[in-house]
C-alpha cells in the first residue's frame, strides 16, 4: 500500500493540486458554484442595465441621479473589495461567499419592491456590498482550487460574465411579452434575487473550505481532510515537529497589505491593478451602457435595443472563452495588450463614425469592442491578480485589485452620462479611447507575467516572510522569472 502524502504546510497543499490534471467529481461542482457567484455579479449589474430607460421613464430620473444609481454599487465595491479579501484572510474563504448571497438577496428585493429613488438606491448599497466582497473571495478561492496546468481557465469568469448579462436580457423580453409595462426593471432586478437564493442554499451545502487557507493557519489535519472532500486526495496532517514556523505564514491582515506595494509584489500589484482599472472603466463607460447605445443605434424599440445588446453580449461570450486560449498561448500580459490596442482602435473608430455611417457599420463597431474587450484585458487584470500572491496574501491581492478596478467602474458609470450629455456620444468615445492607451503602454513597460515563470508565488517568498523584519532591511531582491 502506497504511503499517503503528508502535509506540513501551504507548499504541500499547493504541490498536491498542482499535481492534478484535471477537476473532476466534487470538485467540479464546486468550482463551478464559486463561478456562481460571478455569474449573480454581473447578473445584478445587467438587471439594473436592461431595465434603466424604463426605470428612467417611471421614476423621473434625472441624469445625475441615473449616474449616482449605476455607479453605487461599484463605489460600494472599492470599500469592501479589501474588506472582502481581509474577510477572507481572517475567517476563511467560504463563510464571506455565503454573506455576499445574504446581502445579494436583500439588495434584489429591496430594489424590486421600491416605491421611490432612495429605496431603489438602498438596494444598489447591499448589491454593491456583495458585490465587493464576493468577487474578490471567488478568485482568490478559484486560483486556490484549480492546479497549475489549468489556471488559464480562471479566465472564463469573463465568459461568465457576459452569459449572465445575455441571461438577464432574454429574461427581460420574456417579460416585456408578458406585457408588464414599465414596471419591466422590477421584474429584471428582482430575478437576481432568485438566483442569490438559489446560490446560497447550494453553496451552503457544497462548498468546502479552501486547504491553502487552512494551511497557512496551521490547521493541516483540516486541510487533508479538506483535500479528501473536494479532490479525493488521501493525505496525512503533517507532525508538529514538522509544521512548524518555517512552513506556515505569518498572520496577514489590513496592516501588512503594505506588503502587497514591496519589492517583487510591486509590480505584479501595478499590472494587475491598471489592467483592472481600464478595462472596468472601458467596459461599464461603453459595454454596460449597451441597451441605452442600440437605442441610439436601432431607434427608440425596446425589444429591439434588448436583442441589439444580447448580440453584443454573444461577442462577448465567444471573446470569454477564447481569452483563456489566448492567456495560454500568448500569456496573460500580451493578450491584454492586444485587447487594450483592438479597443483603442475601435474607440477612435466609433468617435469619427457614430451616427454618420449605415447602421450594419455602428453595429460591427461596437460588437468588435466588446470582443476585444472579453478576449483580453476584460479577464485579465483579475486572473493575474489571483496568480501573482502567495496563499496568506491573495484574498487581499485580489481585493485590492478589485478596489482599483472599482474606482473605474465608478468613474465610467457615473461620467458617461455626464460627458455624453455635454459633448455627445461621438466625442466621449474619443475621450475615452484614452483608458486602453494607458492600459497598452502599462502592458509593454511592466514584463510580469504569472503565467511565463516557473517562480511559484507559494515558495520560496513565503519562508522569507515569517522572520521579523530587521530594523533597516535591504531591498528584496527581484525573484527569478519577474524579468
Amino acid at each position: 500500500m502506497a504511503q499517503r502524502p503528508s502535509v506540513n504546510g501551504v507548499a504541500d497543499v499547493v504541490a498536491l493540486i498542482d499535481g492534478l490534471t484535471k477537476i473532476t467529481g466534487r470538485a467540479r461542482v464546486i468550482w463551478y458554484l464559486v463561478f456562481g457567484g460571478l455569474f449573480l455579479d454581473a447578473y445584478s449589474n445587467a438587471a439594473l442595465s436592461a431595465g434603466l430607460s424604463p426605470m428612467t421613464a417611471q421614476m423621473s430620473l434625472s441624469s445625475t441621479q441615473i449616474s449616482v444609481l449605476t455607479a453605487t454599487a461599484p463605489a460600494l465595491a472599492i470599500v469592501f473589495n479589501p474588506v472582502g479579501g481581509w474577510l477572507a484572510t481572517r475567517f476563511g474563504r467560504v463563510p464571506p461567499l455565503l454573506l455576499a448571497k445574504v446581502f445579494a438577496l436583500a439588495g434584489a428585493l429591496l430594489a424590486a419592491f421600491a416605491g421611490d429613488f432612495t429605496t431603489v438606491w438602498l438596494g444598489r448599497v447591499l448589491v454593491g456590498v456583495a458585490y465587493g466582497i464576493d468577487f474578490a473571495v471567488a478568485m482568490a478561492l478559484l486560483a486556490e482550487y484549480t492546479p497549475a496546468s489549468l489556471r488559464g481557465r480562471l479566465n472564463l469568469w469573463q465568459a461568465v460574465w457576459y452569459i449572465a448579462a445575455t441571461s438577464n436580457l432574454a429574461l427581460a423580453l420574456v417579460f416585456f411579452h408578458f406585457d408588464v409595462g414599465a414596471d419591466i426593471w422590477r421584474w429584471s432586478v428582482g430575478s437576481a434575487g432568485v438566483v442569490a437564493a438559489a446560490l446560497l442554499a447550494s453553496q451552503s451545502l457544497l462548498l468546502v473550505e479552501s486547504p491553502a487557507w487552512l494551511a497557512t493557519k496551521g490547521r493541516l489535519s483540516d486541510a487533508a481532510d479538506s483535500l479528501h472532500r473536494i479532490f479525493g486526495i488521501e493525505a496525512v496532517a503533517g507532525t508538529a515537529a514538522a509544521a512548524d514556523a518555517e512552513h506556515r505564514a505569518p498572520e496577514i491582515g489590513m496592516r501588512q497589505a503594505g506588503i502587497l506595494f514591496r519589492g517583487a509584489y510591486l509590480r505584479r500589484t501595478a499590472l494587475s491593478s491598471v489592467i483592472s482599472l481600464g478595462q472596468s472603466m472601458q467596459y461599464f463607460a461603453v459595454g454596460w451602457y449597451l441597451p441605452v447605445i442600440s437605442l441610439a443605434i436601432f431607434g427608440e424599440s425596446f425589444e429591439k435595443a434588448t436583442v441589439g445588446s444580447m448580440v453584443f453580449n454573444a461577442f462577448g461570450i465567444v471573446g470569454g472563452f477564447g481569452s483563456a486560449y489566448l492567456g495560454r498561448r500568448l500569456g496573460l500580459r500580451i493578450s491584454s495588450a492586444a485587447g487594450f490596442a483592438g479597443v483603442f482602435v475601435v474607440l477612435v473608430a466609433m468617435g469619427l463614425t457614430f451616427g454618420r455611417v449605415p447602421t450594419a457599420v455602428g453595429f460591427v463597431l461596437p460588437a468588435l469592442f466588446i470582443l476585444c474587450h472579453s478576449a483580453g484585458p476584460g479577464a485579465n487584470g483579475k486572473s493575474i491578480a489571483a496568480l501573482s500572491y502567495r496563499s496568506d496574501v491573495r484574498a487581499l491581492g485580489t481585493g485590492v485589485t478589485g478596489m482599483v478596478g472599482s474606482f473605474g467602474s465608478v468613474a465610467g458609470l457615473y461620467l458617461f452620462p455626464q460627458i455624453k450629455d455635454a459633448i455627445g456620444l461621438d466625442h466621449t468615445f474619443l475621450v475615452l479611447s484614452a483608458v486602453p492607451l494607458l492600459g497598452l503602454l502599462t502592458c509593454l513597460l511592466i514584463k510580469w507575467d504569472p503565467t511565463r515563470t516557473t517562480e511559484s508565488p507559494d515558495e520560496p517568498a513565503r519562508r522569507t516572510a515569517v522572520r521579523p523584519r530587521p530594523p533597516s532591511p535591504p531591498a528584496p531582491a527581484e525573484p527569478k522569472g519577474l524579468q
